[in-house]
């Protein structure tokens, strides 16, 4: 079990980092999506969402990469996932383009389900604050 853990840390991590990087320098190239896809693409791009979202998407994937703050780094990449698959789930619908989307989810529900216990506070119904 801990080598599946370790494989899904490390194989978010570098998804995440490879690709955030890849927002911030855009050294690998994909063609532009059609449609409204493309659309909402090129407002992001114009607006500089893609740096700020490749920003998140870097530090969380070194993150897990290093195996510092995984917590924080599944925290924060569970928006950007959030985000890719509502992107891809409403824009570009068919099961080829949610294949990689939904096998990244299942990568940070079970590496959130390993890491449960750093979790457990966020759970509780009533939560006090810590005073002093």
């Amino acid at each position: 079990m801990k080598l599946l853990i370790f494989a899904a840390r490390i194989l978010l991590g570098l998804v995440f980092f490879v690709f955030g990087l890849n927002h911030i320098v855009m050294f690998l190239h994909a063609p532009m999506p059609t449609g409204d896809a493309g659309t909402l693409f090129t407002v992001m791009s114009a607006h500089k969402w893609f740096v700020v979202y490749g920003l998140i998407e870097a530090a969380a994937g070194l993150m897990l990469l290093l195996g510092r703050f995984v917590p924080l780094g599944l925290t924060l990449l569970a928006g950007v996932g959030v985000n890719i698959l509502l992107f891809v789930g409403t824009l570009m619908p068919g099961f080829s383009a949610l294949a990689m989307p939904l096998f990244l989810a299942a990568l940070e529900a079970l590496l959130v389900y390993a890491y449960r216990d750093a979790f457990a506070g966020i759970f509780r119904a009533k939560a006090e604050p810590t005073l002093g």
